[in-house]
């Protein structure tokens, strides 16, 4: 973790998204239940940045959870698509906002919450879009299916100023090819939280895995 921390052991704002870690897990949460041990184990595997996807109902409640009870966590919403959901998410105690891709009006929403976000792109035009409004910092998504790592690399050259976080088909295997390119601050993913480890609450291979991923 790269940023400036207080006291508590979390990034002081402002703060990068890109410096937290290698890793950022994606995580999508079923059981509010689950939130902490879930975010106890990847925290404890040194994968701070959580990723909370607010593609569930119970999405809210574990940003809630893992804000108030996991120390060390830097909790965020994924999959933020509208200005509501940028309220809510900041309120439930999100400190990072990433979407999929990026409007008007999320992007001023995202930007009066006065916290880091990482708006979706995969054009070389919607990153032209956002550097004309000072937006440096990008989800490039969905990455392996928009062009992997020879897209990246061909963006680097005209637009050097961007950076991203790679999200979309990465997996252990591929990531370390993504996290190697100068553009690439870190990448996101979900490998280090398989299904069935989750279904049976083995928090121990949680954090073996998230342990593995962040020495990448």
């Amino acid at each position: 973790m790269n940023a400036p921390l207080t006291s508590s052991g979390v990034p002081a704002a402002p703060f990068s998204v890109l410096e937290l870690a290698p890793v950022v897990p994606v995580v999508v949460v079923e059981d509010a239940a689950d939130a902490v041990p879930l975010a106890r184990a990847l925290v404890a595997g040194g994968l701070p940045a959580i990723e909370v996807t607010l593609r569930t109902p119970a999405a809210p409640d574990a940003i809630r959870a893992i804000a108030a009870e996991v120390p060390g966590a830097v909790v965020g919403a994924g999959t933020v698509l509208t200005p509501g959901q940028v309220t809510d998410a900041v309120a439930a105690g999100a400190r990072f906002l990433v979407s999929p891709g990026c409007t008007d009006a999320l992007l001023t929403a995202m930007r009066a919450a006065g916290v880091p976000f990482l708006p979706g792109v995969s054009t070389a035009s919607e990153v032209m879009a956002l550097l004309e409004r000072g937006v440096r910092d990008m989800k490039f998504f969905p990455a392996r299916a928009a062009g992997g790592t020879a897209y990246l690399k061909s963006l680097a050259g005209p637009l050097p100023q961007a950076r991203f976080c790679p999200t979309g088909g990465i997996g252990p295997e591929t990531a370390p090819e993504y996290l190697a390119l100068p553009n690439v601050g870190c990448v996101g993913g979900s490998w280090m939280l398989p299904e069935d480890a989750v279904a049976a609450r083995d928090w121990d291979r949680v954090e073996r895995l998230a342990r593995e991923a962040a020495a990448l």
